[in-house]
């Protein structure tokens, strides 16, 4: 009974990952908030690391949409897309180098201390502000780079830049390089792409690392989580990132400003009256 009760939390927390994995709406403001409300009957580092890896199965849904685009060995290609092909994995290698570097070197002392609800609900709510007021102001606006091939390799290491922002939990990743990249004059379906790229280099990065720092000698049992939880994520990002670049097609991000402000405010709240009530 308890193991199939957990699985049904393997599957919400599957669920939430690969629904905000790819919208800007922190997908660890969401993971935060389920994981104090849904508790696994796990051990410790084995959370740690699940709640990375999980993230394996978003990657997944990028590689399987974009297989041709992102693949410079296919053999329908002509010469001049498969050097645009290579051209793209050299900005995305750029645009992923700051967050990288800074990763490493910060990686722990970062979930140490920001690693909380208190942050998270101040960046969601910080970045909702953000999102709104930016939209406000490209209301008329007519973006200069209307596809991914058109950014250059001098805005794709600004945009890296902006995606160490997201090392701020609760910031949203596709949230601060979407942010980053309209400021730097990229449309809304430009700045989704590239950030569903720029995903595939960091995530994999992030949960090698955690596995070369957990290990995986963990139960059988929690090996089946971490695989189902793969497997829900990748499932519900292929619908996840098809729903944003048919949304951003008519509509602008200030819906998910107010989201983001409003599940800040809950996070807020939630955890504040669980302080006080547990004191």
């Amino acid at each position: 009974m308890n193991v199939f009760l957990d699985f049904l939390k393997v599957l919400v927390f599957g669920l939430v990952e690969g629904f905000t994995e790819w919208l800007p709406i922190s997908s660890t403001g969401h993971l935060i908030l389920v994981e104090n409300i849904v508790h696994l009957d796990v051990s410790e580092n084995f959370m740690n690391v699940f709640r990375v890896v999980i993230q394996l199965g978003a990657i997944l849904a990028v590689l399987v949409l974009y297989f041709r685009r992102l693949n410079p060995f296919d053999p329908k290609k002509k010469e001049p897309q498969r050097r645009a092909t290579w051209h793209l994995w050299i900005k995305i290698i750029i645009a992923c180098f700051p967050a990288a570097v800074v990763g490493l070197l910060l990686d722990e002392v970062l979930d140490r201390y920001l690693y909380n609800p208190y942050v998270v609900a101040a960046m969601l709510i910080i970045y909702g502000i953000l999102f709104i007021v930016l939209e406000k102001h490209n209301e008329y606006v007519n973006f200069p780079i209307k596809k991914v091939s058109q950014i250059s390799y001098l805005n794709a290491f600004y945009i890296g830049l902006f995606q160490l922002l997201a090392l701020i939990p609760g910031t949203s990743r596709s949230g601060a390089t979407i942010l980053g990249a309209m400021l730097l004059g990229c449309s809304r379906t430009a700045s989704s792409e590239f950030t569903f790229f720029l995903g595939i280099p960091v995530m994999f990065g992030a949960s090698l690392l955690k596995i070369l720092h957990y290990g995986l000698a963990f139960p059988p049992i929690e090996l089946f989580y971490m695989l189902a939880g793969i497997l829900i994520s990748f499932a519900v990002s292929m619908y996840s990132i098809r729903f944003l670049l048919g949304y951003v097609k008519n509509h602008d991000f200030r819906f998910f400003g107010y989201y983001r402000i409003t599940l800040g405010v809950i996070v807020l709240i939630y955890f504040g009256l669980t302080a006080i009530l547990g004191a």
